[in-house]
């Protein structure tokens, strides 16, 4: 049988529960909010509307780092613009918010799987069932960036809302290493993680209505920051025209038909001449609104496209100077 003081002997042991405990305390991610200690006992309205008004505080927070995401934003599209592909790596909420991300860009902006990757600690199986201690090792992270065939072109953005979880950093200090450009996104102030990265994002959204519930405040700021990093970089890579997603995959029937209404948008054009350009360019949007608005044949909006790399006001640029 194991004594109280063998238990506190173990928790005070160097590496041990008690130094666990005594960082957890000092993240503001993790601080106790007594005010909130009976929030059980109130009606389901009114704690919905704490909820709620705790929720309208992290888009502030998230505008606090504009400068900083902005200019992480550069540094990524500029990697990606020769070649680079986009890795996120985190554990938990962190990852799989970070595997959605990744998995969105395909049918969104048409970029191939291998270009936005999302890791997770412990891989796949972790999207919806935790794998035990697969957050605690920088080792494994390396291990999966190995596995990627990691470049210097690339950009690894390791993400924890406290900032030390050891998959994140190692990601992040492994990507480092191999001279590839780095992103620390967390919900701590003077975290491990941003101190690891090139570019450290500190979202700090305060402590949880729940304490320790970091899927809540935290993960909503980290949703907010890699949707700015995912569709401002496909903007800056020429993805978009305007605010039209000119680069959408038409992968099922509402995407078929979002995509006949993104070239009437951008054309003005009528449903039999939209069908036309479509037919013309196997269905890709970018290079229909070419045809149309700069009155060329599909193999020709292929060509021009191509020689401004997949920047269609490059592209009609091209043809109006010609």
């Amino acid at each position: 049988m194991t004594s109280t003081t063998d238990a506190n002997a173990d928790e005070a042991a160097p590496g041990g529960y008690g130094e666990l405990r005594a960082q957890l305390a000092t993240l503001t991610t993790e601080a106790f909010r007594p005010e909130l200690a009976e929030i059980d006992q109130l009606p389901t309205r009114e704690i919905a509307r704490i909820m709620n008004g705790e929720d309208a505080t992290v888009p502030a927070a998230v505008a606090e780092k504009l400068p900083q995401i902005a200019a992480a934003i550069d540094a990524t599209a500029e990697r990606m613009a020769r070649g680079g592909r986009l890795v996120y790596a985190g554990a938990g909420t962190a990852g799989r918010l970070g595997v959605l991300d990744a998995s969105e860009c395909p049918p969104t902006f048409n970029t191939d799987p291998s270009e936005v990757i999302g890791l997770i600690a412990g891989g796949p199986s972790a999207m919806v069932k935790a794998v035990e201690g697969a957050e605690d090792s920088k080792e494994l992270a390396a291990a999966d960036l190995d596995a990627l065939g990691l470049t210097a072109d690339d950009t690894v953005v390791g993400i924890s809302a406290s900032g030390r979880t050891p998959y994140a950093i190692g990601a992040v200090e492994h990507a480092r290493a191999k001279g590839a450009l780095t992103l620390g996104l967390s919900c701590n102030a003077d975290s491990a993680l941003a101190a690891a990265a090139e570019h450290g994002l500190e979202i700090v959204v305060g402590p949880e209505l729940l304490t320790g519930s970091t899927r809540l405040k935290a993960g909503t700021a980290q949703k907010l920051v890699l949707n700015m990093l995912s569709t401002i970089t496909m903007i800056r890579l020429g993805k978009t025209y305007g605010n039209l997603m000119v680069d959408v995959r038409a992968s099922n029937e509402k995407l078929r038909a979002r995509s006949r209404r993104i070239v009437s948008l951008a054309t003005g054009a009528g449903d039999e001449e939209i069908e036309a350009a479509l037919a013309a360019t196997d269905g890709e949007v970018k290079n229909a609104i070419l045809t149309i608005l700069g009155g060329v044949d599909g193999p020709t909006a292929a060509t021009l496209l191509a020689d401004s790399d997949g920047h269609l006001r490059a592209a009609l640029a091209a043809v109006r100077t010609t």
